[in-house]
């Protein structure tokens, strides 16, 4: 298999699918490479990341869909394709623009097969931009992804390699109802292993990264990568740590994580979203719930501190959790006695 990067992992993903269904089609901003006057290929960059380059070039207008900066109107769009049969792939550029489209998407699209009495759901991904890192300020870096998971009858998948890139957003494509589907924009660049041919990967099924047995971490997109960093140098120090990777947040895989915990008896959650309300919460809560006789030691958070993230990328650098927090967190749980 060859190295690609989640950009291209992807893409790929998309013109498998929109080879396979005619009715899959990709609508938003700069989808096709800003097509505001006449283009050629070279201008056809395929979004602000480069995310869906060449697509316009082998499908054509009438399915790769540039539109005006009007997110309502993309996800109206998309809602009233998914009704009509078609697949749509709409592009909210950056998570952090829900607040002014979000009204198609939990109001309507999401509530469309309890509505209809299951008759009809609909059938669209909302792709997305989440996290910090990349200097781009408060309104351009967030990771809410803990709202849309709150929110019946959405899915919400959060790949943190090229390789579930690819797995889970065909499988998004195929699913019949509405899935928001967060790329962390730190991790595009990042490479893996993928097989050129199509496969799936099913929502609600978490990835163990990494075996361990003195404790469990569970780290959601990009803080898999820190976890993994954070696990290998505890295990110099005679720590064995397990990583666990939700993969998706709703539906949230409860028994791999339990299982989990049941052997380790001692758990840090990994979340970059703000604390309040936030996945660490809840999945803490949920521990707490369903395995707390396997608890040998108070849950740890390790998330975003509760403001904006800053625009200065000094600070911004101490934003985000870390290696080294999620390691002070695990040394924390592993020596409380």
């Amino acid at each position: 298999m060859a190295k690609i990067t989640m950009r291209e992992a992807i893409n790929q993903a998309m013109r498998l699918e929109m080879a396979r269904d005619p009715d899959v089609i990709l609508i938003g901003e700069d989808v096709a490479g800003g097509r505001g006057c006449p283009v050629d290929d070279k201008e056809a960059a395929g979004g602000v990341m480069g995310v869906s380059a060449g697509l316009y070039g082998e499908f054509g207008a009438a399915r790769v869909i540039d539109t005006p900066i009007t997110e309502s109107a993309i996800m109206g769009a998309a809602a009233g394709a998914a009704l009509t049969g078609l697949r749509p792939i709409a592009e909210l550029m950056f998570a952090d623009f829900f607040g002014v489209c979000f009204d198609q998407v939990y109001n309507q699209a999401a509530k469309f097969r309890y509505m209809f009495g299951g008759q009809h759901g609909a059938p669209m991904v909302v792709r997305t931009m989440v996290g910090a890192g990349m200097g781009a300020g408060p309104q351009h870096s967030q990771a809410i992804y803990p709202i849309f998971a709150h929110i019946p009858g959405l899915k919400v998948v959060l790949p943190s390699g090229a390789y579930d890139a690819k797995g889970l957003l065909i499988q998004s494509i195929r699913d019949n109802d509405p899935v928001m589907f967060c790329e962390h924009k730190m991790l595009y660049g990042e490479e893996e292993e993928v097989p050129e041919e199509s496969y799936q990967i099913p929502l609600g099924e978490a990835r163990v990264v990494r075996e361990g047995s003195d404790v469990t971490v569970v780290a959601l997109g990009r803080m898999v990568h820190l976890a993994v960093e954070a696990a290998g140098e505890l295990e110099e120090q005679g720590i064995s740590v397990a990583v666990i990777d939700p993969r998706t947040i709703s539906p949230l895989d409860v028994d791999t994580i339990l299982d989990s915990v049941e052997e380790t008896g001692r758990v840090v959650v990994v979340d970059e979203a703000t604390p309040i309300c936030s996945m660490a919460s809840e999945i803490a809560s949920m521990i707490v719930s369903d395995g707390f006789s396997s608890l040998r030691a108070p849950i740890r958070k390790v998330t975003a501190p509760h403001t904006p993230v800053p625009a200065s990328p000094v600070l911004e650098a101490g934003y985000a959790p870390t290696a080294a927090s999620i390691r002070e967190a695990v040394e924390a749980v592993y020596n409380y006695r």
